[in-house]
Order: C-alpha cells, then structure tokens, then sequence
C-alpha cells in the first residue's frame, strides 16, 4: 500500500492571497458554465450547484464584445470596451447573479480578456452599442487609442522568442501595452468593479503573452474582496491561462509567483492513462507539473475540446463513459483546484451557443443542444466528496495493475475506478469509520437518504464492486453520506420520488403542506422539480435554504386526495375501467406524455391533455385514454416507437425545438445508435 502520498491542496496551502479560491466552508471545485446567460446561472446556482456543494462557476467574458457574424464562440474574446454587457446578459443581470449566487455560497469567477482588444480592421458597434474602430485602434468606450497598443509588431509570433510571445499580435488581435500605467489602471478599474459587485476572482485569458512583471503590477492594485460575502483583507483567486506543454522558452512557472495557473499538462496525462489507471499513483508534482497549490486543473476546457489551445489526448463529452472516469478521478484525487467543463453541442469548432438556454430533463441532465457535463450524476456526485475530503492526503493505494485503481482520502472518503473492461470485485480497506454509507456514483445522497446502493464498512474493510462496462465504472463512499436508508427514492438518475414528470404516480406519505414543514417530514420531489418552475408545476412545494441544511427545496406536498392508489392500477378511486379524456380524469389514471419544461402548446402538439393539478404526482400533460384500459387512445402515441424500430429524423446538432417543430419526435437515450430525434409512427 502506497501511504500518505502528499497533500497538495490543504487549506493551509491556500492561505496565501491569490491562490486561495475563496470557497465557501463546506464547498469545492469550479464548474464552467461556457456561454450560459446570467439568469440561467443565478438559477442553477440556487437550484444545483448550491445542494451539491460546488465552489464556484467560471463565466464566460462579461464585457462588451466585438459583434462577429455568424455569432461564433471566440467573439466574446474579443473586447470592445469594459462594458458590462454581452449576449449573456447586462450589467444589471451580472449584479443579478453574482448576489444570488453568493447568497447560496456559490462564487463568480469572470473570464477577462486584458492582452487585447479585438481583432484589426474595421469599425462599427459591439453588444453594448459601442462605437470603435479598429483600424486607428480608437475604443472610446475605454478609452482606448494607439498609443495604448504594442505596434511595433503587428505580425505573427514566434514561439521560440520569449519577447515575439508577449509583444506581437496573437491572431490579428489588437495588443495592449500592459507596460503602461494608464492602461494598468484601466485594467485594474475593470476588475475592481466586478470585485465591488461581488465576484471571488478572475480567470485571466492568454496570459502567456503578458510579461509576469506587468500581470504582477496589475494584480497587486486590486482591491481587497468584499468582507460581507468573503471575510476581511480577502483577496481575489487569480488564474492566469498559460499554455505549457513543454518545448517552449516561455513556462508557466515563471506566473505562479502572482497566482495560480492553468495546468494544461493535467488533462494530456490522464487522458493518456486512460487505459492503463494503475499509472496515477503518484500524479502531481513528480509527472513535472506545477506545484498543486498553485495549479488549476481539468480535463479539457473549451479550447482544447475544438482542436485549439493545445493539443494532446484530450478526453471531452464526445467520449462520455472515460471522461466520467477520468472527472470523477480528478475530484477524488488531492492536487489543484479541479474545474468541470460544462459544454453546448457543436457540429464545427466555430460554432456559438445554442439559441436557447437549457431546460432540465427528468434525469437532471441537459437539453435544448447543452451538454452539462456538471450534471452528470458520476460527477455531481463528486462535488460534494471533494468538500468532505478537503484537508486529507492519499491512503491505502489498490490496483490490479490492470486499470482497476482505488484509494482512500484519510479517513474521510474512498474511491475506486474500474477501466478494465470486467467488473471489479474486491475486498478493501477504506480507512473509513465503521458505518454503511451510499455509494454516490449509483444515487444521490438527500435529506440523510441513498436514492442508490449502500456499502458498509466494518473493521475499516468493504466489498467493493465496480462495474466494468456502462456508465457506473467509479465507486465513492464519504463521511458526509453515511445512511442506513438505502434505494429510497428518486432512482439513481435523480428521477421522481414517485409522481411529478415521470408518470410514476402513486400517493406520497407526507404531513407538509408549507415551508414551515420540519426536515424530517419533506420527501424530496426528485432533480427533475430542480427549478421553482418545475417544481410547483410538479405539485410539489419549493423552500430554498440557506443555513446549510441537506433537506430537499423541492419537496411534496401532502395529498389532497384521501386513497392511495397504487402506480398505474386503478385504486379505491376507480376501476380500470375509467375513462381520462379531460381534466377529470382521476390521478391515478393519468399517464405522462411530456417532459420537463412542456408547456400547454407543446402538450397539445403531442395529441396529448393538459390540466394542472395541485395534487402531488400529477403530472399536467398526460395522454387521453377514452376506454379507460389504461393503454391510451391509438392515434395519440404517435412517438411511442421501440428503440429498434426509431429512424432518424434529424441532423448532427439538431435540438429538441427544432425537431418537434420538423414534426418529429423527441426522446434522448444512452443507446448507441439509437436516433434521439426520429419519425413519428405512420397511419
């Protein structure tokens, strides 16, 4: 056994200013949410990131951005003025989220552009309707002009000199004079504002072509963070990109006297240990990689996923069972602050944002054309293991040598990782307290309740199964999830606690009928009421907390029906024989023919009734059925097709919206080959 590693990432490594990412007590890790709007994020802030105890999100650049048709991804990098305004929101959404995310202890890390403006050549108006031209290098919005640029080199760069690196123009964008006090000051200006709103520190773009000397300066005029969310004498969490994956004179060492920085070699070495895990035993330090104190971590980003920004064995969503792996590894093991790419689907690497936010679906994940990598329950679920395991070292290292890895955080958590194409069954010391605990990787752990298998641990030993193949190939067991309630609702996908979206149904045993309800009586409504909207649309009542408690938000309400029927056979209400064709139809007869954010038109273009309800379970779209046999009326089910027999109706990229509105049907599935939009049933 390989004993008490090293610990990288203790919080008295953090006590140092910029390299503290100000997490809240009983958080950790980042989460990028690449291109959401401001609203979206102050939503899921308060209704994801905050119960699953993540630190903080990355957002993408909040100012003012040169207008590129046809609206790609990398326009946001390219400034206009500092603005607080962008297609993800304005000034007033930005203050907006940044007070209800911290409300919840969920922090805001901008994206700043301060290398450059934006492209050369032309003039004319960015997202906040500012004027600038571009070529006289006039950005009045600044103000900015040519005497604040570099323009001795307007070319391109050569890599293998350090002073090309940080003087010429990167890709034809218009480059700062970082050198200069005014500029400085501008810089500083930018950046105090959003520390005055609220935010917790700054992800810092292209900092490899600055000088560290001017970064230095820039970073030593910001102000302290604001004492009512942070604490006094606080500073901001700098993390500076600089692309080193060696050959080059410029390394990212010579920035981690100013903050932390991006590790790009972290994602490269794992993604090349894919396929062999027992390699990690060691990972950090000793593979030639940043100090973990200062480094900042992930498995890819939104560069590197499109080809750009470096390269190597990137591992992104297009692979989803190894990037599981390899994410949830991340968050189990102790070097760097850990950040999740959260992406949008793309058929070309210049391709922008879906036109429309995410909604929810009944499992939790994602959709309208997002991917939400962060919702993914083998990595949410490691979020909150992160924040029990905070201050903890590697213990009772285990492998098989052939890809079947597990270890034990202290006495705190135990994780293991199974890439071996078998399954893995072992018996473990965990170094953990005796107790049963859930296995997070299978369900949620919720109001002191596993919606999935439980493990328990005697004499510090356990059975440890893993499965070889599917979705589930990790295992994880903390002391914040110790149960002896286990395979209690929501299923492990987070679904319904028998009723809302699912079509489930059936009574739930409940006394609450208020936020006044006690904790121990509020039966959570699943992840799929994971918003107010969803949640009062399931019939179930929504009580955000605030003081740290595990209990559900979303929770049901006590019935007012007095029977308990039983899910999809009759009851004391009614026989089979009852017939559902309109807003009459008794809760027990009802069978859920939409999804999560349907609304009355998009029910009524499924042939479907649309009724709300008050009554717990019910869901407010379900399929008419005349002769009452429980089956629905043929003509109706039009989309009830077997995976088999499903033949594509879209396209690479295609959304949900867009495919209704082609006339086809929508259903994601985790089978390969199986067509998520496709042809109705015909006749």
């Amino acid at each position: 056994m390989l004993k008490s590693i090293f610990l990288s990432i203790c919080m008295l490594g953090f006590a140092q200013a910029q390299w503290n990412p100000n997490f809240a007590s009983d958080r950790f890790g980042i989460v990028h949410l690449f291109e959401w709007h401001w609203g979206t994020i102050a939503d899921e802030c308060e209704t994801m990131l905050a119960p699953n105890k993540i630190g903080g999100v990355q957002i993408s650049p909040p100012n003012e951005n040169r207008i590129v048709e046809p609206r790609p991804w990398w326009e946001r990098y390219q400034p206009i003025s500092y603005k607080l305004e962008t297609r993800s929101g304005n000034r007033d959404d930005f203050i907006d989220m940044v007070n209800r995310c911290n409300a919840v202890g969920v922090h805001i890390y901008p994206d700043i552009v301060i290398n450059h403006m934006c492209g050369a050549g032309g003039s004319g108006t960015g997202t906040g309707g500012t004027y600038f031209d571009a070529d006289s290098l006039d950005f009045p919005g600044v103000p900015y002009g040519y005497t604040d640029f570099n323009t001795e080199c307007t070319g391109g760069i050569n890599y293998a000199d350090p002073w090309s690196v940080r003087n010429c123009w990167l890709v034809g964008l218009t480059d700062l004079n970082q050198g200069k006090d005014y500029v400085r000051g501008k810089m500083i200006d930018f950046m105090n504002d959003m520390i005055n709103i609220g935010v917790a520190g700054f992800r810092v773009d292209a900092c490899k072509h600055m000088y560290p000397g001017d970064l230095g300066a820039i970073f030593g005029g910001l102000s302290d963070l604001r004492s009512d969310v942070f604490g006094s004498g606080q500073r901001a969490y700098i993390f500076q990109e600089v692309i080193d994956q060696g050959g080059e004179p410029i390394t990212a060492g010579e920035y981690t006297g100013i903050g932390a920085v991006t590790e790009f070699k972290y994602g490269i070495n794992v993604g090349n240990n894919v396929h062999s895990l027992q390699y990690l035993s060691n990972l950090g330090e000793a593979w030639g990689m940043l100090a973990g104190t200062s480094a900042l971590v992930f498995i890819n980003n939104h560069d590197n996923q499109r080809g750009h920004g470096g390269g190597g064995s990137i591992v992104t969503f297009e692979e989803p069972e190894e990037l599981k792996i390899l994410t949830a590894f991340m968050l189990a093991w102790p070097y760097g602050v850990p950040r999740v790419m959260s992406s949008y689907y793309f058929s070309n690497s210049e391709e922008g944002p879906p036109p429309n936010q995410r909604y929810v679906n009944e499992d939790g994940s994602c959709g309208n054309g997002w991917v939400c990598e962060h919702r993914w329950r083998q990595i949410k679920n490691m979020f909150s293991f992160s924040a029990a395991v905070v201050g903890t070292g590697v213990d009772n290292w285990w492998t098989n040598d052939n890809n079947q890895i597990a270890f034990s955080r202290g006495s705190k958590g135990f994780f293991a990782a199974n890439n071996a194409g078998y399954g893995m069954s072992e018996y473990l010391y965990t170094g953990l307290p005796d107790g049963s605990y859930c296995n997070v990787i299978l369900g949620d752990f919720y109001n002191g309740k596993c919606a999935g298998d439980c493990v328990t641990v005697s004499g510090g030993t356990a059975q440890v199964n893993v499965d070889g193949s599917g979705e589930n190939r990790v295992f994880a067991i903390h002391v914040d999830a110790m149960t002896t309630q286990c395979n209690v609702g929501g299923g492990i996908d987070g679904g319904g606690n028998g009723g809302g979206n699912t079509g489930g149904g059936g009574y739930i045993e409940t006394t609450c009928t208020d936020c006044t309800c006690p904790d121990t009586e509020k039966v959570d409504c699943g992840e799929l009421a994971s918003t107010e909207a969803t949640c009062t649309a399931s019939g179930c009542l929504w009580c955000p907390l605030t003081d740290g408690s595990n209990a559900p938000w979303c929770f049901h309400k006590a019935s007012e029906e007095s029977s308990t029927s039983s899910p999809g056979n009759g009851g004391s209400n009614g026989g089979g024989d009852e017939s559902c064709v309109d807003c009459n139809c008794p809760s027990h007869k009802k069978t859920d023919c939409g999804f999560l954010g349907i609304d009355a038109n998009g029910c009524n273009i499924e042939g479907c009734l649309w009724c709300e309800s008050s009554v717990s379970g019910d869901p407010w779209c379900f399929y008419p059925d005349s002769d009452g046999d429980g089956t629905g009326d043929s003509g109706t089910r039009q989309c009830y097709v077997d995976d088999a027999d499903k033949t594509d109706c879209g396209y690479m990229g295609v959304d949900q919206q867009q495919c209704e509105l082609d006339g086809c049907c929508w259903a994601e599935s985790n089978t390969n080959g199986v067509p998520w939009c496709y042809h109705q049933v015909q006749g």
